[in-house]
């Protein structure tokens, strides 16, 4: 619930969005199918989200304000360049946790990411399932610390500065090296080869720098 609420507050899941069903949900909040309808019909019983037979389950108009959404975030001071800084220190320490931690759901959730960037039409589409693969990568650590600082993180990339380097840099042959290295990542990952798995992040983050500040 509390998930949910904070990811329609924040515009994250925006109107009209649909949400998963109800199995992927329950698999991947690790709580029963019966849980899963009680919170989804709170949800509608507050006005959030409406359900169609047939269809599915999206978010309702004027979601975001019954949630409660909160004031917007303070802008992020820092710059690209401080950005993938950080990221190659902090990234590379969570297929150790990912390892010892995820389960089956979170491994799909990967799957479903890295899926959906390989069919993404635009660079802004595949951005978006960029960041929600190493969204995934912090969720499977089951620590919420790495989950603050993913969030921070995209706060960065939704700024002009990191949109700009990024459509310059993307080349339809670095695209699909991302794509490779996303595959082997979570290969690594699904295997619980936890030094495997960090190298091949490593040398993924390494190599996105590269081309963000070589272009």
């Amino acid at each position: 619930m509390h998930h949910l609420l904070g990811e329609i507050s924040s515009g994250r899941l925006h109107v009209g969005v649909k949400l998963p069903p109800e199995r992927e949900l329950s698999q991947r909040f690790a709580i029963s199918r019966g849980s899963v309808r009680r919170v989804l019909a709170d949800l509608r019983t507050r006005g959030l989200i409406v359900q169609s037979v047939g269809s599915g389950t999206f978010v309702a108009e004027g979601a975001q304000a019954l949630a409660g959404g909160p004031a917007p975030a303070p802008e992020v001071s820092t710059s690209p360049a401080e950005l993938m800084e950080a990221r190659l220190l902090i990234e590379p320490l969570m297929p150790a946790l990912i390892a010892r931690n995820a389960n089956a759901a979170d491994f799909a959730r990967m799957q479903q990411c890295v899926e959906e960037s390989e069919l993404a039409a635009s660079i802004e589409a595949f951005e978006h399932w960029d960041g929600e693969l190493h969204k995934s990568f912090a969720e499977a650590t089951h620590n919420s610390f790495f989950l603050q600082i993913l969030e921070l993180t995209n706060r960065v990339r939704e700024q002009g500065e990191w949109g700009r380097l990024k459509r310059r840099s993307l080349t339809p042959e670095r695209r699909a090296q991302y794509q490779r290295q996303h595959r082997a990542i979570v290969e690594a990952l699904k295997d619980r080869d936890a030094a495997q798995a960090r190298d091949l992040l490593l040398g993924h983050l390494q190599q996105i720098r590269q081309n963000l500040f070589d272009a």
